[in-house]
């Protein structure tokens, strides 16, 4: 694989001074009716001094090849003059913004989703940009979305049935995005291109399974919520009947305690207003 050579041209202003001295020599001839050397003048001019002039702007460079070898790249800006039979190709070192589709796949258990990524990209080794690979912005496009579609199928989309998944695709954003970009730099490497940023931009499950799947996300948070609210109702009661005791304020037998613990558990459980109903009597009649 080809790597990369960086090259500093001498400067093109010295060039161009040179390209106007001909320019004047051959007109100079011209009217001395020196045909020969006013050509010759004007054919170095514009064949050999003119065709080499470069411009180079910032984060831009050129590969350069001559006669199907590759000679090197220029990075830095500014004007420059090289070999004028070579071939210059511009590459640009901006960064890239890719915004992939939205991809349908199956999650690790087989759950279809719904997954996209925005994936910030740059080109550090120009001559595997431009030799390596045919085209390395569709070499990028390919990759990403075989990338983005491994990590789906690596993990699943949340834990509520796979209670033992360390990490989830809707849990682990930081984790999933690191992996991601290491992914992807590891596919990428051969395109000489780094990838500076991968985030999903996108997770949702597939319409068909939505409905259901927020179904089972609302039960596991009522179930949680209840889980939580008991076991601080059983806590309450636990302390009421304690200070109750601890004060004799009132003596309990089995029966009475266990009327008691049903009332508090009944108000503190429930998740309506409770309408208290005053016992004249006792609970023996």
């Amino acid at each position: 694989m080809q790597t990369e050579k960086i090259i500093n041209p001498p400067s093109g202003f010295t060039a161009f001074a040179l390209f106007l001295i001909l320019l004047v020599l051959g007109a100079i001839f011209f009217s001395f009716e020196q045909a020969f050397f006013a050509v010759a003048f004007l054919v170095a001019a514009f064949i050999f001094v003119l065709p080499g002039l470069i411009v180079i702007n910032p984060n831009e460079s050129k590969v350069l090849t001559l006669f199907g070898q590759y000679t090197g790249t220029v990075k830095k800006d500014g004007f420059f003059w090289v070999n004028p039979f070579t071939a210059k190709k511009k590459v640009s070192l901006r960064a890239f913004n890719l915004n992939g589709q939205q991809l349908k796949v199956n999650d690790s258990i087989g759950n279809p989703i719904e997954i996209a990524a925005v994936i910030v990209w740059q080109i550090k080794d120009t001559a595997s940009a431009v030799f390596a690979v045919e085209n390395y912005i569709q070499y990028v496009n390919i990759q990403s979305e075989a990338a983005v579609r491994h990590l789906a199928n690596s993990f699943p989309y949340d834990n509520l049935e796979d209670e033992t998944a360390t990490i989830t695709l809707r849990g682990g954003a930081e984790q999933v995005s690191l992996l991601l970009e290491k992914e992807l730099n590891e596919r990428l490497a051969r395109a000489g291109i780094e990838v500076l940023e991968a985030r999903i931009s996108h997770l949702a499950y597939a319409p068909e399974i939505a409905h259901s799947m927020l179904q089972v996300q609302q039960a596991s948070a009522i179930i949680a919520a209840r889980r939580l609210i008991v076991e601080g109702a059983v806590g309450m009661v636990e302390m009421a009947l304690n200070k109750l005791s601890e004060k004799n304020i009132v003596e309990f037998d089995e029966e009475r305690k266990a009327a008691m613990v049903s009332n508090l558990l009944v108000v503190l459980c429930g998740d309506r207003s409770v309408s208290p109903v005053v016992n004249t009597g006792t609970l023996y009649h």
